[in-house]
């Protein structure tokens, strides 16, 4: 390894290990190396700088700030009134609620750690009263949080795009991570089904159609911010950052003015909330856009490239070798920055085996997305286990069924490029 490679990963391992945030392990190795190659260190906040300044980035900030109003807007609870209406009867029924109520709210929020902290929230302690054990809840709700990350809007798609140079479209992108997350979502309803079945969860009694009727009527002025966001962003009526600026007013419109369930207070909050977690979100995000670069500088996607072609020309084996990789790396990152830093590198090597950027873009999210569930740095993990009040290690006694269930549907979505080509095909 050349010695300038040694200095930025060796810094941001040794601070990584120590507990440095990570957007101070990236930013800090970057200046290491721009130092050791006697650049002026001015570049680095240049490179920082312009990572944040896409136009396309102000998306995140709003979609962030509807996902806080419809937290505190009552939007979250009605879904899951919604949704306990419909699965509720099943086996292991309010595990079954929480995944459909994952996906109808992370159709709405974009945000894993959102729906983590929404439907968790409102979930877990339902779960414990009805006699479902704790780590058992909390590792579905973690799991199941994943959905939000592939239902659109998914402002990590907006990430990978930028990452990827701003070529791949936001829309088909959007478009692509619908049937991956709606396979996750049925994948972790067998798995809870049969997990219930083993440990004896039992659903409640069909509540009836006027029921789900009433609770659909509901719920429908959050379901409907899905279509709008989908709907214009696909037919091209407005951008994926007008869309979200429209989904915060929409939000902010049906919590105050129709459900009645948000004060000054908590716009308030709300407010504050999504401020603090855009700066953290930004600022990963511009030190991982330094580390990028001087990955590019350094030539480390060409090397990588090579590589994968000395180890193997069966497209089979480099997919499943860079899932492997990804996987461990989700284990240690964040999201965020893993996606501006391993696009530049592997989506030449995907794309010189023949797939499509669209089709990466959909493996990457899920990749990534399982490793937020992963310790030691797994932020949804994390929030569920807060929730739960139990140890991150208790959490991993119950988890394995829904990381198999999950891995299962990254393979099927890795190895068949119709799930996630299908749709952008059908909308263009």
């Amino acid at each position: 390894m050349a010695p300038e490679l040694l200095v930025l990963f060796g810094t941001f391992v040794f601070l990584l290990l120590i507990g440095t945030p990570i957007a101070f392990c990236l930013g800090a190795s970057s200046l290491a190396a721009i130092l050791y190659i006697g650049m002026p260190p001015l570049i680095v906040f240049q490179r920082l700088n312009s990572g944040i300044s896409a136009f396309s980035l102000m998306a995140i900030p709003f979609f962030i700030f509807a996902g806080d109003l419809m937290i505190r807007g009552g939007i979250a609870e009605r879904l899951v009134r919604f949704a306990g209406s419909m699965f509720g009867h099943m086996y292991g029924g309010l595990g079954q609620v929480n995944i459909a109520a994952s996906t109808l709210f992370g159709g709405i929020s974009g945000s894993a750690v959102a729906d983590a902290s929404a439907i968790g929230g409102l979930m877990i302690p339902q779960m414990e009263k009805r006699g479902y054990d704790r780590s058992f809840s909390v590792s579905l709700t973690s799991v199941a949080a994943v959905i939000a990350l592939l239902i659109p809007p998914s402002h990590n798609m907006i990430i990978y795009s930028l990452s990827a140079g701003g070529s791949i479209s936001i829309a088909d992108l959007f478009t692509a991570g619908i049937l991956p997350g709606l396979m996750l979502a049925a994948a972790l309803m067998v798995t809870t089904w049969y997990q219930a079945k083993k440990r004896g969860y039992q659903g409640d009694p069909f509540p009836g159609l006027k029921t789900v009727m009433t609770y659909g009527v509901a719920a429908m002025p959050g379901i409907i911010l899905i279509g709008i966001i989908f709907g214009g962003v696909r037919s091209g009526v407005f951008t994926a950052t007008e869309s979200s600026c429209i989904a915060a007013v929409y939000a902010f419109l049906v919590a105050v003015f129709v459900y009645r369930g948000m004060d000054m207070k908590g716009f308030m909050e709300a407010t504050y909330g999504a401020v603090r977690t855009t700066a953290m979100v930004l600022l990963i995000i511009g030190c991982a856009a330094s580390f990028g670069w001087l990955l590019a500088l350094f030539q480390v996607p060409a090397a990588m490239v090579a590589f994968m072609k000395s180890v193997s020309d069966n497209p089979i084996v480099i997919f499943l070798l860079i899932n492997l990789l990804l996987l461990f790396l989700g284990t240690f990152m964040d999201m965020s920055p893993l996606i501006i830093i391993t696009t530049p590198i592997f989506l030449p090597v995907v794309t010189a085996y023949g797939m499509d950027p669209v089709h990466f873009g959909a493996i990457l999210i899920l990749n990534l997305g399982i490793g937020l569930c992963t310790p030691p740095v797994g932020s949804v993990l994390f929030v569920a286990c807060a929730i739960g009040r139990i140890s991150i290690w208790e959490a991993m006694r119950t988890i394995w069924p829904f990381y198999g269930a999950a891995f299962v549907v990254l393979m099927l979505v890795t190895y068949i490029p119709a799930i996630s080509l299908w749709l952008p095909e059908v909308f263009r």
